[in-house]
């Protein structure tokens, strides 16, 4: 698998940094970009060849929101490597949630708990959705502290499965995920039978496989990046429930407002949030 990496540089107001920061990699995001780090004069960003799209990149800096920061580029080639499989080779250390929910690399041993923490296994064959991440353990969170007996859950852009996975060892009555991504489809479908989970379906496609699924959702999730949020709101909105609740993950807690005044709009009300560092979790109800 062939990536790119490209190299931005931020000048701004130095109060402004961080917004100019994550802003960019909302841009970035929506230009192919799917992995990033932090450098001391901006950014770094990670896209595979094929979906790099650098027109929807330059517009997205022409049209910044924020005044007076220049943002200037590099695209290289990334050192010829599989990403995915040296991620999997690493894997990854179990990640505890809140004392309740132990996150486990299946490849590696079973870890020794006490109690009754109970365990949820991901093949690591994608590192976004592991629990590794800080908007996914959000949402584990948020679904911890739910009645989720009888609902019927669907996750949107579910990656690894691991959301809907948690929310059917949870009680759910019907869990649907679907993914943009054919692969990730699959690694769902692989992890739900690694859980022993057989009430989630997992289907290959964008909002618009919502468009062919009968039925009302008690609780809708999805840890998707900003922009793509934003426009599928209405989407998500016209498959909740009536007092269903609306999960969602994947930007920074700047975006919040944004977010909030686009789903008052739609008639959804804030029901609570959650934040991790500088990312955030935002839950609405209709």
């Amino acid at each position: 698998m062939k990536y790119f990496e490209i190299d931005f540089k931020l000048e701004c107001n130095p109060e402004t940094a961080d917004d100019a920061r994550a802003l960019l990699a909302d841009a970035a995001g929506e230009a192919g970009c799917e992995s990033f780090e932090d450098t001391e004069n901006g950014l770094k960003a990670f896209a595979q060849t094929e979906n790099w799209n650098e027109d929807v990149m330059k517009k997205a800096i022409e049209h910044f929101i924020i005044p007076g920061v220049h943002i200037t580029y590099i695209v290289r080639n990334a050192d010829d490597k599989d990403w995915n499989q040296e991620w999997e080779a690493q894997g990854f250390e179990p990640i505890d949630i809140e004392g309740r929910l132990l996150i486990c690399d299946a490849k590696k041993p079973v870890p020794a708990t006490t109690g009754k923490t109970e365990h949820v296994f991901i093949d690591a064959r994608l590192a976004f959705g592991t629990g590794t991440h800080e908007t996914t353990r959000l949402i584990v969170s948020t679904l911890l502290h739910q009645n989720l007996k009888g609902k019927r859950v669907i996750d949107c852009g579910c990656g690894t499965g691991i959301l809907g996975i948690v929310a059917a060892k949870h009680g759910a009555k019907c869990v649907i995920g679907y993914d943009i991504d054919e692969w990730s489809v699959e690694n769902s479908r692989h992890n739900a039978s690694l859980n022993g989970v057989e009430n989630m379906e997992v289907y290959h496609g964008d909002a618009n496989v919502l468009n062919h699924i009968s039925g009302v959702f008690d609780v809708v999730m999805a840890n998707i990046n900003r922009n793509i949020l934003l426009n599928d709101l209405e989407t998500f909105k016209n498959v909740m429930a009536k007092g269903g609740l609306l999960i969602l993950s994947g930007f920074y807690a700047a975006d919040i407002p944004l977010l909030l005044k686009h789903a008052r709009q739609l008639g959804l009300e804030e029901f609570g949030r959650k934040q991790e560092g500088d990312w955030a979790c935002l839950i609405l109800t209709l």
